[in-house]
């Protein structure tokens, strides 16, 4: 057990020597336009933002420049995109557009859609980090609709189980097994501002315990569906006049929440990584905020207010990327970036007769290295294998006589 202990020393020590300094929200160069949904891969790097009119632009480079697409299929009569997510690799995307289902299985240089019967519009969609499962929500713009899923990366869709509703925001664990849908609705005595859970990637679904008597806007979950965070836009009310809301935090999947340390504010969407530590949340005509503690503090950041509509995260929460639908003042929406410099935690667990080393995937490349001294370091050659379940690179090591010692490094 010894080395074991040393190890995860040694890297709480390497961590803290590349703690992240406070960074400031960049204006990107991509075309300003009235911007609705952004998604990221989980390295930060591969980026995809959509907006009216078929307009959507990809960025390779973390947002440092972007390729503009314009009504790459004519079919739709909407004429809009709603809501888009992105695979783990970013090389699988999925969209929706009215009742159109939209895939790209090659980074959105081509398209394919899927016409759900009996959907007015969808208003969510998110994807499994392999790309092969999806989950649409409909309804919020009425009638009341219900939620699909697709176990083959978007061919084809069934309608699960989960009820009638004014859905307007999903989420997905990176297996796609534990989902997360909740529910807009202006009359809420009627249908209930709920938030249901689903572990069998949509099969059957239960009430979380959400409050009920507000309306939600967005939900995000962790890569493992544990920790889940929700917003809500507020509503107005009959002879009570406009309420805020607020941002929701669970721990527990969904079985209990709490109201976090927030102001009321027309709360529009949010983020999480994929431990769910780090939090993003945006509100209309109000600045960014972030939490590092899973939601238990805030700190707000010092980009310009405007019409915020998405956000989106690296796994590791270091590349943040934010949409508005419109500017300061009567100017159309941008895109926004943020970047920190990574510090990823080394994880040490027995495995069988071997012991493997983990951390997230970061927005910036690692790589591992071995020592015996502490004075000269070697890289491991071993390739890191993804965990689709966490989103964690991990390297399976055999156990030697001696004590070892080991670390990450940018190249």
């Amino acid at each position: 057990m010894k080395p074991a202990k040393i190890l995860l020393l040694i890297a709480a020590v390497w961590s803290g020597l590349n703690s992240a300094s406070a960074q400031t929200w960049t204006l990107t160069s991509a075309p300003s336009t009235n911007w609705i949904s952004v998604a990221s891969s989980a390295d930060g790097s591969r980026l995809i933002a959509v907006g009216e009119y078929w307009l959507y632009c990809i960025s390779t480079n973390s947002g440092a420049s972007w390729t503009t697409n314009a009504e790459p299929q004519k079919g739709s009569t909407y004429g809009s995109w709603v809501s888009v997510a992105s695979s783990a690799d970013g090389t699988e995307f999925a969209g929706v557009n009215g009742n159109e289902i939209w895939v790209s299985t090659n980074s959105g240089a081509t398209w394919s859609s899927n016409t759900v019967p009996n959907v007015s519009i969808f208003n969510s969609v998110a994807i499994s980090a392999d790309g092969s499962k999806l989950v649409a929500v409909s309804g919020e713009y009425g009638p009341p609709s219900g939620i699909y899923t697709s176990t083959n990366s978007g061919v084809t869709w069934t309608q699960t189980m989960a009820p009638t509703n004014y859905w307007i925001s999903v989420a997905s664990s990176a297996d796609g097994s534990k989902l997360i849908a909740a529910v807009f609705s202006i009359n809420a005595t009627t249908n209930g501002n709920v938030i249901y859970i689903s572990t069998n990637s949509g099969a059957s679904w239960f009430l979380s315990g959400a409050p009920t008597n507000i309306p939600w806007s967005s939900v995000a979950s962790s890569a493992d569906g544990s920790k889940l965070v929700a917003a809500s836009e507020g509503a107005e009310v009959p002879d009570s006049g406009l309420i805020l809301g607020s941002i929701y935090t669970s721990t527990n999947s969904g079985m209990n929440w709490i109201s976090n340390n927030l102001p009321s504010a027309l709360w529009q969407a949010v983020a999480s990584s994929a431990d769910g530590s780090k939090l993003m949340a945006m509100a209309q005509s109000k600045p960014i905020y972030t939490s590092t503690n899973s939601g238990v503090t805030w700190t707000s950041n010092n980009v310009a207010s405007q019409g915020w509509y998405s956000v989106a995260s690296s796994a590791d929460g270091n590349k943040l990327v934010a949409a508005s639908f419109y500017g300061i003042g009567d100017a159309l929406g941008n895109i926004y970036t943020l970047q920190t410099t990574p510090s990823p935690q080394l994880n040490i667990a027995p495995l069988s007769n071997n012991f493997a080393l983990s951390w997230i995937i970061p927005s910036t490349n690692f790589v591992l290295q071995q020592s015996s001294d502490l004075a000269s370091w070697v890289d491991v050659t071993n390739t890191p294998a993804l965990n689709l379940t966490n989103l964690q690179n991990k390297v399976t090591l055999s156990p030697s006589n001696s004590s070892g010692f080991y670390r990450l490094k940018t190249p």
